[in-house]
């Protein structure tokens, strides 16, 4: 797996833009000088001097963004003014333009690019005049229709980056903000199943222990014991669960193993104890299949759930549990004899159902019958994959 991205040390990044200025402004200069014989004053360290100062602000663009706006224009001003050959240093210009854009907020950055335009502008007009320099108005004013446009270039690709840098950081927060949820809906689900389920049991065997307690003290004791077990997984699964909640992404406990299609028996024997007449019908090709972890999973809780529901508000002595394969999905069904029914509309627990059965794109259905309650998933073994969602 290869290393995550990291972003280059700043001098790293420093050095990409100034050290190729640099080098292009000191010898690029004196060929400019050679170019243009006629400048009002010959090259000398002062031109050079110059010209590594306006390279050398672009250093503090990151960090003090006005402070490399202001040095770099007034070197580039004083060389005009002081008549150097037209040269390299003229390129530094843009480079601040765009910096800029990348940096600050748009009116600033605005402003800050006119304002620096407008005092070279000055420098160069000041140039003519004072030098009498051998270009005349109508070249000067043909140079700056062609200047302008490449420093606007500049700045409107520097805008466009910073545009699509504040993209990205609000699909990275929305993404953050998505799977916090989605985490936060998968907790409560895991929550209200292992913590509910837990405690319908218990209430329950407690219900079968205190009828029995006199009669059948040894029966009174199996339903203590099945109590005790079923308070220790559910405080178990609440402990993780917490644990989960508190701990950040990169501390967080190891989940347990996600229970499956072979928990089945155990979940159903426990409603059995009870004194619920529960009859599982698993296809017998499942016990040999691979099925998706979370296609099994989804099923468990679904009928998990179903139970519950059949022990809280359902009042019956009978439930089926159907689980077939065909057609590229698994179809999971639950039906009870109840003369209480199941809660009318959608309960948390027919809510959390529906839920898991759509995020992997399956169909839901839960209602009453002639005489009981049914509900039916059905979860496609190949989970449609989400489509890709590209940022450019």
């Amino acid at each position: 797996m290869p290393p995550p991205f990291r972003r280059p040390p700043d001098w790293v990044v420093h050095a990409r833009i100034v050290v190729p200025l640099l080098l292009i402004g000191l010898f690029g200069t004196r060929g400019a000088a050679h170019a243009q014989p006629d400048a009002p004053r010959a090259l000398d360290h002062w031109a050079y001097l110059l010209v590594v100062v306006a390279v050398l602000s672009l250093l503090a663009r990151r960090r003090v963004p006005w402070l490399t706006v202001a040095i770099n224009t007034a070197a580039v001003a004083t060389y005009l003014v002081a008549g150097y050959p037209y040269g390299p240093i003229l390129l530094t210009v843009p480079v601040v333009a765009f910096g800029l854009a990348v940096r600050w907020p748009r009116r600033q950055a605005v402003l800050a690019v006119v304002g620096e335009l407008l005092v070279v502008l000055a420098a160069t007009v000041l140039r003519v005049t004072a030098h009498d320099d051998g270009g005349s108005w109508t070249d000067l004013a043909a140079a700056w229709l062609v200047w302008t446009p490449v420093v606007a270039a500049a700045f409107a690709l520097g805008a466009t980056a910073q545009v699509r840098r504040e993209s990205w950081a609000g699909v990275r927060a929305e993404q953050a903000r998505r799977a916090a949820s989605e985490e936060q809906l998968r907790m409560a689900q895991e929550l209200h199943d292992v913590v509910g389920h837990g405690l319908a049991v218990i209430a329950m065997q407690a219900g079968v222990a205190l009828h029995v307690l006199d009669r059948e003290p040894e029966k009174a004791r199996e339903s203590l014991e099945a109590i005790r077990t079923m308070s220790r997984e559910s405080l178990d699964g609440l402990r993780t669960e917490l644990a989960q909640l508190r701990a950040g992404a990169d501390d967080a406990p190891e989940r347990r193993p996600l229970p499956g299609l072979a928990d089945l028996d155990l979940l159903v024997a426990r409603i059995r104890a009870g004194g619920v007449d529960v009859r599982l019908d698993v296809d017998a090709g499942l016990a040999t299949r691979e099925l998706p972890t979370e296609v099994s999973a989804a099923a468990y809780r679904i009928v998990q759930e179903s139970l519950t529901n059949v022990l809280r508000h359902a009042d019956a002595e009978q439930a089926s549990v159907t689980v077939r394969s065909g057609d590229g999905e698994l179809v999971v069904s639950v039906t009870d004899r109840g003369q209480g029914g199941q809660p009318a509309g959608d309960g948390t627990g027919i809510r959390g159902m529906r839920e898991r059965t759509a995020a992997l794109g399956g169909t839901f259905e839960a209602g009453p019958t002639a005489d009981g309650f049914r509900v039916e998933a059905r979860l496609p073994l190949e989970p449609e994959p989400e489509p890709a969602e590209q940022v450019r």
